[in-house]
């Protein structure tokens, strides 16, 4: 696949407003058809994105357009068409053996595209819309996809967005969307508007504002094609959740927390590269409270460190000052800055520290933003505190950093 650098190109983003009605079910508690408002009343903005995805797929030069999800934002293209596909792997830099997640506004979107076995469907009824992927067979009749939404794979990634503005964008546009994070490949996933402009400014035309993504990591990829079925990813949604469905008791685990380089063409994202990467080295302990962390940041003889807690380390600075950053809207945190010193009062290092607070969904929701937040500061390193492995979303937050890490301590 070429990867020849786009023309450098101004990027604008878009303010949503989420304050008006954004579209509805044509029917109450059946996910068959996503209504958009009427035309008169689709904020311009989105209208103009859709324009955008639409007109974009024509040309020989194709921009992907970035949109908010609940999970994270994404990078949208026209998934039926290839020459739009390959602007989302140009824009990110991703590999061209990484298959990408066809987001659907509806189910009758999908189903022209490939049969939803039986097997998703308490899955559907249960977590759509919502961060749950599922793996369907690639049809080879009747509506097609882009052959570099799958990567020569036989199945593909689908999901149907928990977004109103999500679902009515691809709805405008008529195609599902292939949208991977609208971030650089292997960064941190974008959880605001300004966190894929600081990765994709120049390389992509449209980011539409529409907040911050409630959840905070991707979704949970299964693969109900084959017996047992499995978990490819971790996700918004946990394991022991999809257990509780219908031939799904006895799901496994069929990802590895590092990168797999080398070993296979993966089956879905996330699975082979590094990925959710700060510029700064990040050092993750596996235990909640490490008795050497600070002795580590001694070790380092100065510098500027970031610390991220969750829940179990105190604080290794008393007297510290709080530095304005963007606040989520929901579970936003604070980075407060002080100094180490020993005994004697000698400053050893420069401490950024943020405490995500002990509840894992706001672990999730913050995790990416405070990564990037702390490379902002100029963090040269960052020491980071995991949680308890578990069956939920602390899956996904462990999954997450053990990609994102240089190092990790035991």
């Amino acid at each position: 696949m070429s990867t020849t650098n786009p023309p450098k190109m101004k990027t604008r983003i878009l303010k949503v407003p989420l304050d008006v009605p954004l579209g509805s079910w044509s029917e109450p508690n059946n996910l068959t058809t996503w209504s958009p408002p009427h035309p008169s009343t689709i904020p311009s903005t989105l209208t103009l994105a859709a324009t955008a995805l639409t007109t974009s797929t024509a040309s020989s030069f194709s921009t992907p357009v970035a949109f908010p999800t609940e999970t994270v934002y994404g990078l949208g293209a026209d998934a039926t068409s290839s020459s739009a596909v390959k602007g989302i792997y140009t824009a990110k830099g991703r590999p061209s053996d990484n298959p990408l997640i066809v987001h659907v506004s509806d189910l009758s979107m999908l189903q022209s595209y490939s049969p939803i076995p039986d097997i998703y469907s308490e899955l559907i009824a249960k977590f759509w819309p919502g961060p749950l992927t599922i793996l369907l067979p690639v049809s080879t009749s009747g509506r097609l996809l882009a052959p570099e939404v799958t990567a020569g794979l036989p199945t593909f990634g689908a999901r149907m967005p928990d977004s109103a503005l999500a679902r009515t964008l691809i709805k405008l546009v008529g195609k599902p969307l292939a949208a991977p994070s609208a971030n650089a490949s292997t960064r941190p996933s974008p959880t605001k508007a300004i966190h894929v402009f600081e990765d994709l400014d120049g390389k992509i035309q449209l980011i539409l504002d529409g907040g911050d993504c409630a959840v905070g990591v991707e979704s949970t990829v299964v693969d109900g094609l084959c017996d047992p079925p499995v978990v490819l990813r971790p996700g918004g949604v946990g394991i022991e959740e999809i257990r509780q469905m219908k031939g799904w008791e006895n799901v496994v685990k069929g990802y590895k927390d590092k990168s797999e380089i080398g070993e296979h063409k993966p089956r879905a994202p996330g699975m082979k590269y590094k990925h959710y990467s700060p510029r700064a080295k990040v050092v993750l302990f596996e235990q909640h409270k490490p008795a050497d962390v600070e002795e580590e940041i001694k070790r380092l003889e100065g510098g500027k460190v970031g610390v991220i807690r969750t829940g179990r380390w105190e604080s290794l600075v008393e007297e510290k000052e709080r530095i304005d950053n963007e606040k989520g809207e929901e579970g936003g945190f604070t980075v407060r800055q002080g100094a180490l010193r020993d005994k004697e009062g000698k400053g050893l290092a420069t401490v950024l520290d943020v405490d995500l607070g002990q509840d894992i969904k706001g672990v999730a929701h913050g995790l990416f933003a405070a990564l990037r937040e702390l490379d902002r500061l100029g963090a040269d390193v960052i020491f980071v505190e995991g949680v308890s492995d578990g069956d939920d979303i602390a899956a996904a937050v462990m999954n997450r950093l053990r990609k994102a890490a240089s190092e990790i301590r035991v």
